[in-house]
């Protein structure tokens, strides 16, 4: 590695911590703590419940291959819900085909997400929860449709769908 490659790589690093600092301050009253959700389980007792796949989406806050969901290319009429606690999260009316190979939304039931901030892979990232139980569900992003402009792509795995009558939108 040469030396301007270098201290171009490490700029980028150190602007990347100073962004991310400061999306921390923006977002902070979004910032919820794992300690204060209405479901709580030991970890042995999410392993019980959840399977491998979702346990490592939800409790350990992994992410699915993009494409391996069904979810991604489902459009009937429904209710999307949290996979840990059968919370409702998201309408069919309100998921759209991004492209990404996750299911996505532009916005979910009112009350139904919580936020944290995501500082892995050298980014910034906005995390999305079930408000219930704290399981980590995906990302929610600034290149949406309207009427939100925001792109809530979900890992598949952490959600089940029931088809019939959409819940309505608070």
């Amino acid at each position: 590695m040469n030396r301007r490659l270098f201290l171009e790589a490490g700029t980028v690093i150190l602007g990347t911590a100073a962004f991310s600092d400061l999306l921390q301050e923006s977002l902070g009253d979004m910032a919820v703590s794992n300690e204060n959700f209405e479901v709580t389980k030991t970890e042995q007792e999410w392993r019980e419940v959840l399977s491998p796949e979702q346990f490592q989406v939800l409790r350990k806050h992994g992410t699915e291959r993009a494409g391996t969901s069904p979810l991604d290319k489902n459009y009937e009429t429904g209710v999307y819900s949290c996979a840990a606690c059968g919370t409702p999260l998201f309408t069919s009316e309100t998921k759209f085909d991004s492209r990404t190979g996750w299911p996505s939304f532009y916005r979910p039931i009112e009350g139904a997400v919580a936020y944290t901030v995501d500082r892995t892979l050298f980014m910034t990232r906005t995390e999305v929860h079930c408000s219930r139980c704290g399981g980590h569900l995906g990302h929610v992003f600034d290149d949406g449709p309207a009427p939100t402009g925001k792109r809530y792509c979900m890992n598949g795995v952490s959600l089940e769908f029931a088809a019939g009558e959409a819940a309505p939108q608070a």
